[in-house]
């Protein structure tokens, strides 16, 4: 079964000058992922906060109090989408065995699940200032 379908992706698999389909679509992956992640220091005013005030404003007509914490939800989950389809334009570029799709994103979700408590526990130690935090203060 195995190397049948291995046949089926050598077969399917266009060449473009030297790059293959699978790696360009590895590429327009990650090149999404990274600006939906906060790996990208300008993709929030422009993709992230958007998406998150988008997917706020959806939980909103359930119920108006739901507006901030859909936003913040909406927000955590652009860019664990980032992260995941970071992960997965790496694997389709830099990977040529066989995917474990369950494996992958389980990886994925635990990855950027201890990202962000790690920056959540660095906003609380001090060590790092949230912006609103600086334009209290005036800084």
């Amino acid at each position: 079964m195995k190397e049948l379908r291995r046949e089926q992706d050598a077969t399917t698999e266009i060449e473009l000058k030297g790059i293959s389909f699978k790696k360009a679509r590895g590429w327009l992956l990650f090149a999404i992922g990274w600006l939906l992640s906060p790996l990208c220091w300008w993709n929030d005013l422009i993709f992230n906060l958007p998406v998150a005030y988008g997917f706020g404003y959806l939980c909103s007509l359930f119920s108006s109090s739901w507006m901030l914490p859909g936003t913040i939800v909406g927000y955590w989950f652009s860019n664990l989408i980032g992260i995941l389809l970071m992960q997965a334009g790496a694997i389709d570029v830099f990977q040529s065995q066989e995917r474990n799709l369950k494996k992958e994103l389980f990886w994925g979700v635990v990855s950027s699940s201890i990202f962000t408590i790690v920056v959540v526990a660095l906003i609380q130690l001090k060590v790092l200032d949230l912006p609103v935090d600086l334009l209290v203060r005036g800084q």
